[in-house]
């Protein structure tokens, strides 16, 4: 015969509330691994490798972490494979090289366009094509790019899509905040639900 939660409970020797504590206490085991939602404060510092100066890039605080889904393909390799394995409060200090983060600035992604293309969004925003302005872009594919201006002529403009960090070595130190097993509704999505997810 089915017994009621609470009947169940005080069978097995536990209550309620004794159930709650262990679910708490098991977060404090939970490793990072495939299908964890993980969500960590950071500062990230750039440079060209070696002992040149350090240049600050940006911050996720405490109260607006960045969260993702480990193993779904979304973060640079380096950065999970830093990660992997680490706990609830643990703290990190990792140095990722560019082969493990966005490679090296290659000659390839530095394409003249004609200058037909930006016509019409000239005549709209005049300025648009100020060297180093970066210009949102996609193409007949509908893939998107980032592009920097890097020189325009009479009949062309030199756009470097190159992505801004390449050939960078990163410097992330920060803490893992919180963590949780996915959804199975996330893990089929590839990506995070709720709060500082994405949102259908």
């Amino acid at each position: 015969m089915p017994c009621a939660v609470d009947d169940a409970f005080i069978f097995s020797g536990f209550k309620p509330a004794d159930y709650v504590t262990l679910q708490a206490n098991s977060i404090q085991f939970m490793q990072i691994q495939v299908n964890t939602v993980v969500s960590v404060s950071y500062s990230l510092e750039i440079n060209e490798g070696g002992s040149t100066p350090r240049e600050f890039v940006e911050k996720a605080g405490a109260e607006n972490p960045l969260t993702f889904l480990f193993g779904a393909g979304g973060m640079i390799p380096g950065f999970e494979q830093a990660l992997e394995g680490l706990k609830q409060g643990d703290s990190f200090a990792m140095e990722i090289n560019p082969e493990d983060a966005y490679g090296h600035a290659s000659d390839d992604d530095i394409v003249e366009l004609p200058f037909s293309v930006f016509a019409a969004e000239v005549e709209k925003y005049p300025d648009m094509l100020t060297i180093g302005n970066i210009i949102p872009m996609n193409d007949g594919q509908g893939h998107q790019f980032q592009g920097k201006v890097k020189s325009v002529g009479m009949d062309t403009v030199t756009m470097d899509f190159n992505h801004p960090l390449a050939g960078k070595t990163l410097h992330f130190t920060g803490k893992v905040e919180t963590l949780r097993e996915a959804s199975a509704e996330e893990v089929a999505h590839g990506h995070v639900h709720g709060p500082g997810g994405h949102h259908h």
